[in-house]
């Protein structure tokens, strides 16, 4: 899960294409540094803006343009079974999943934040294993489950788990769901029946999820007492920087680097991204990362490269 997009469907598995190494190494930066980064700029954006009509507002912006590229650039109109196969991605992956985090940034710092989001491919593996004639997980993907739960349980802390401590644990639990949401909505995409273009079928969940955002936040009552001094400067830097750099250009790096890469390396944006996001929101926001939220990280992220580097090694239970 990236804070930055909604990534669609990955393509079939086929040879990467040839590449310039200079454009490959660049657009891995990109994911990397901008999809970490969409974190801090999440919380910034919701620190004087309403947090589900600001994604609203970003989603239906970058999905309209997505979706409008694709049809100039020859794209079939979608049918009606994959407009619904891409609203109920955009409500697992975007009102479920981003919503959760954009929500929780208003009571929980962008390091935790990304930190929990983290775990979004433990979530996978076990609803993966979960589902209907699931993929039973081997013994190095349990290892990696065991282990990303726990540094979980470390992250939050005891106090938090019982009340009484430092973290917000409605935060907490909002993100949590997200994470379920969004790799329900993944695994979902995997057999929905989707547009062939990948960037037209983002730019419908971006669509989607957006205007469902808007729904909630109007529903929420999020406009009722919103003044013109709730668009400072930096909370629009920060919607405009999630527009532009987080979805646009991150998910166009993205797909790129799916065609010319493989899955397995670009994967590894699931356990970069929250360490860039730490790094900026302690730099940057002056956000704290005591020991014990350090070594939760060092877990957290050890258990993600345990998973993604073991998702070759499954058996059909």
């Amino acid at each position: 899960m990236s804070a930055g997009a909604a990534p669609a469907a990955a393509p079939a598995n086929r040879a990467p294409e040839a590449a310039p190494r200079g454009l490959v190494v660049a657009a891995f930066i990109c994911i990397y540094t901008v999809w970490g980064s969409t974190y801090l700029a999440i919380r910034y954006a919701v620190a004087t803006l309403p947090p589900f009509l600001m994604a609203g507002a970003r989603f239906l912006f970058a999905g309209g343009l997505m979706l409008g590229w694709a049809r100039l650039r020859g794209a079939p109109a979608p049918t009606r079974r994959e407009w619904k196969s891409t609203i109920i991605i955009g409500a697992l992956l975007l009102l479920g999943g981003n919503g959760g985090v954009v929500w929780a940034e208003t009571r929980v710092t962008s390091s935790l934040a990304a930190l929990l989001v983290a775990t979004v491919p433990l979530w996978m593996a076990l609803g993966d294993w979960l589902r209907p004639r699931g993929v039973r997980p081997t013994a190095r993907t349990a290892l990696g489950l065991a282990l990303g739960f726990g540094g979980v349980v470390v992250l939050i802390g005891p106090r938090n788990l019982v009340g009484g401590g430092d973290v917000s644990l409605a935060g907490v639990i909002a993100i949590m769901l997200g994470c379920m949401a969004w790799a329900g909505g993944s695994l979902y995409a995997r057999s929905a029946e989707l547009p062939r273009s990948p960037v037209l079928a983002t730019g419908m969940e971006m669509l989607a999820g957006g205007v469902l955002m808007t729904l909630l936040g109007l529903v929420r009552s999020e406009h009722v007492g919103l003044t013109a001094a709730a668009f400072t400067p930096r909370a629009l830097a920060a919607l405009g920087y999630l527009v532009v750099a987080g979805s646009l250009l991150g998910f166009t790096s993205y797909v790129w680097l799916l065609r010319v890469s493989t899955p397995a390396r670009v994967g590894t944006y699931a356990y970069v991204n929250p360490v860039i996001a730490v790094l900026l929101g302690t730099l940057i926001a002056g956000e704290t990362l005591n020991p014990r939220a350090a070594l939760a990280a060092v877990i957290i992220v050890s258990a993600v490269v345990v998973i993604v580097s073991a998702k070759k090694e499954v058996k059909v239970g």
